[in-house]
């Protein structure tokens, strides 16, 4: 149906980012994965076996904002068990200070289930 010259040309074209995959679809009424077969046939990168991801500058955009917050939340994370280290220092050093038992070692005693108060 297209000559390879063509196929060519739209596969250049898609590569030095001239066009899109959706345009090429709509302007020749073709289908996703033909024209990413051609990619793969006809494109500069099929011999290195280098694929060639073709993504919108918003979807840049997100994945540069998610890189910050997940930066942002490993930092929280340290900063928490840092405080929950300190925390347990201090308990730790209380405990032997005052020869007293502030962490409960042993679980705490299960309920009845009953749903009673004793507020009766």
């Amino acid at each position: 149906m297209f000559s390879e010259d063509l196929k060519r040309k739209i596969v250049r074209d898609i590569e030095s980012k001239k066009l899109k995959i959706s345009q090429v679809c709509r302007e020749y009424e073709v289908r996703d994965n033909t024209v990413r077969k051609w990619l793969q046939k006809y494109g500069v990168n099929k011999e290195k076996k280098i694929r060639t991801v073709v993504e919108t500058e918003s979807d840049a955009l997100n994945v540069v904002a998610l890189q910050k917050k997940v930066a942002e939340l490993e930092r929280i994370i340290g900063q928490k068990q840092i405080e929950l280290d300190f925390n347990n220092k201090m308990i730790e050093l209380a405990e032997q200070e005052y020869n007293i038992d502030i962490k409960k070692k042993s679980k705490p005693k299960p309920s009845d289930g009953s749903g009673a108060t004793g507020n009766a």
